[in-house]
């Protein structure tokens, strides 16, 4: 696991860092050939997730997001978005491609891995596909989460 992966998992609800280092070092043991799983994005600020959200609307870009600050899972640390580094130094999104020649494209090795941990992916979802994205289930609900205290951390507090 690299170093921007841990980086952004330590940045994660506190509930989720461990199993998420978990699902890395499974998917990148799955991945026997030249690509290996890097964390992209992880606990988002609210300021950060403004900024998304004014992409292709109020700034130049195109649209990447329809969640406003506070409405991402991402804004709670409980989502992550990945690609593969391929060599160590090439970054993928492409979900199609079996870079460990296994028959099974890597994307979607991971997909599974994920799923088997109770992780919903963005590549699921019936309107705004975002293969990159997955967030844990049970707390992929930014309404429930908006309502609920922080700790002295700033993560909100799980009952």
């Amino acid at each position: 696991m690299d170093t921007p992966t841990k980086n952004k998992i330590a940045k994660l609800h506190p509930s989720v860092r461990n199993e998420v280092t978990n699902i890395i070092q499974e998917c990148d043991t799955a991945l026997t050939g030249r690509a290996k799983v890097r964390v992209t994005q992880g606990l988002r600020t609210f300021a950060e997730q403004d900024a998304l959200y004014q992409q292709g609307r109020t700034t130049p870009g195109k649209k990447v997001t329809n969640a406003k600050a506070g409405q991402s899972i991402h804004n709670y640390g409980f989502a992550v978005d990945i690609c593969l580094i391929i060599d160590g130094k090439i970054a993928s999104w492409e979900t199609t491609k079996d870079w460990d020649n296994d028959q099974v494209a890597d994307w979607y090795e991971c997909v599974k891995i994920f799923a088997k941990y109770g992780w919903e992916w963005g590549g699921n979802w019936k309107t705004f596909k975002d293969l990159p994205h997955f967030d844990k289930r049970g707390f992929n609900k930014w309404q429930q989460l908006a309502k609920l205290k922080l700790d002295k951390n700033g993560y909100v507090i799980l009952l």
